[in-house]
């Protein structure tokens, strides 16, 4: 396989359902979505029942942390290795545009495998290939139980470029109707339209790295953002799927030492399968993500009061509306939070805020109440219209924050390293990566 060591890429051979297999039951959502919905996951299941699909081959985390987790890890490798065996895949061996309709949008990226030796998750990395925002530590070992063993991947990382020359992908959008197009069809539960198509051209291609070498140039890199000569170039930022990247990173952390020599360099477990796509597309938009918490013990305002003190202000609010234009309009030097309540919503002010972002203003506060025993847990949702439905509940409470503006991502990173964990989502959650597309990894 051609591999580019210089920018982390890898040209994939990526597997793809054979014709005759129904793509709108094989194509399911991000396995991090609709965490607080099981109605929705009930809903794929109904839908995809015994047909081939994606759903066999990954854990929603809604089932995490179930009696029944183990069994359904065994059945996800016995599905991968069954549709191998059945020979359900045809093989494809380069770059694939994809395009994404959704809400009345349109995105495009291109599917590269990244080399995870050139990524590195922790704080402050200066790796080619970097954390946008604080990883989870506790959240990578349900997914390495899932990976290891695995002989498939089928991913949902979105990783992102800064090409505001679109000198990457835009060419390949340009040139589409000269490549072979290998899927198109509508995704399930009202999550839009998916098509992908093959980029197998010699110069297409050669031209996709280039232009990444270019962006990945040290020159380049620090002129574009008004930087001191020397700093190492963050060529790749994670957009959504960190996670299963640091999963990734760490099987291959395991594998490695047993594989060894010449064989490591181009070990499948080496490379992981990513989408890339282009922080300046119009279509991609950055939401925030909001929280929910349940079993709610404590009353808020008296937290929050002991917590930040005389530097915290609750104003109640007439309705949702209200309280989403206050949050979303907020300037100055003050931070503000929506707070979603069975009582209804108000919206908490902290002055001399502890964090450069008001979600790290809120994140720091929950970091300290739950381990106090103010709520037993926590969930990461998208849309106001979920945190309201879900706020509204007896023994819970939602938090409403505003979006982070997708421009200012890469010069964060690179500056003042990864943002406060879950500060945004790629589009809302039916506009989230589809699995489609699947890779050998052993």
């Amino acid at each position: 396989m051609k591999t580019a060591p210089p920018i982390g890429v890898q040209i994939p051979k990526i597997l793809l359902p054979r014709p005759g297999v129904d793509l709108h039951k094989w194509a399911v959502i991000a396995c991090d979505q609709f965490t607080s919905e099981p109605e929705y996951w009930q809903a794929v299941a109904d839908l995809v029942g015994d047909a081939p699909s994606t759903y066999h081959m990954i854990l929603p985390e809604v089932y995490l942390e179930r009696p029944d987790e183990a069994e359904r890890i065994q059945a996800i490798r016995r599905h991968m290795q069954a549709y191998l065996d059945q020979d359900l895949f045809a093989e494809h061996e380069g770059i694939i545009l994809v395009e994404r309709a959704a809400m009345g949008r349109t995105r495009h990226g291109v599917m590269l495998a990244l080399d995870l030796e050139r990524y590195d998750y922790t704080r402050g990395s200066t790796s080619l290939i970097r954390a946008s925002e604080g990883t989870i530590l506790e959240r990578i070992p349900p997914r390495v139980r899932i990976r290891a063993g695995a002989p498939l991947e089928t991913p949902h990382i979105l990783v992102l470029i800064d090409d505001p020359g679109r000198t990457v992908i835009e060419p390949l959008v340009a040139a589409r109707g000269s490549l072979r197009q290998l899927y198109d069809f509508d995704l399930m539960l009202g999550s839009g339209h998916l098509s992908g198509y093959l980029v197998d051209g010699q110069g297409l291609e050669e031209g996709v790295l280039n232009a990444l070498q270019t962006l990945a140039d040290p020159a380049v890199f620090a002129d574009k953002y008004h930087l001191e000569p020397g700093l190492s170039p963050l060529l790749f930022a994670m957009g959504d799927g960190n996670h299963s990247l640091a999963t990734a990173k760490a099987i291959w952390e395991q594998l490695k030492p047993q594989v060894g020599g010449a064989l490591a360099h181009d070990h499948p477990a080496r490379f992981a399968l990513v989408e890339v796509e282009n922080i300046h597309d119009e279509g991609l938009e950055f939401e925030p993500i909001l929280r929910v918490l349940f079993d709610v013990r404590e009353d808020v305002a008296a937290a929050l009061y002991a917590f930040y003190g005389t530097r915290a202000r609750l104003v109640t609010c007439t309705d949702a509306a209200e309280m989403t234009a206050l949050v979303d309009g907020q300037g100055g030097e003050q931070h503000l939070f929506g707070i979603v309540t069975p009582q209804g919503c108000q919206v908490a002010t902290v002055s001399d805020p502890p964090s450069n972002l008001p979600v790290g203003t809120l994140q720091h506060f929950l970091d300290a109440w739950g381990p106090r025993g103010g709520f037993s847990k926590i969930d990461y949702v998208h849309g106001v219209d979920v945190t309201l439905h879900l706020g509204i509940q007896p023994g819970r409470l939602g938090f409403y924050l505003p979006a982070i503006a997708k421009s200012a991502l890469f010069k964060t990173v690179i500056v003042d390293g990864a943002l406060p964990r879950k500060t945004f989502s790629m589009g809302e959650a039916k506009e989230k990566r589809f699995y489609m597309e699947a890779r050998r990894i052993a």
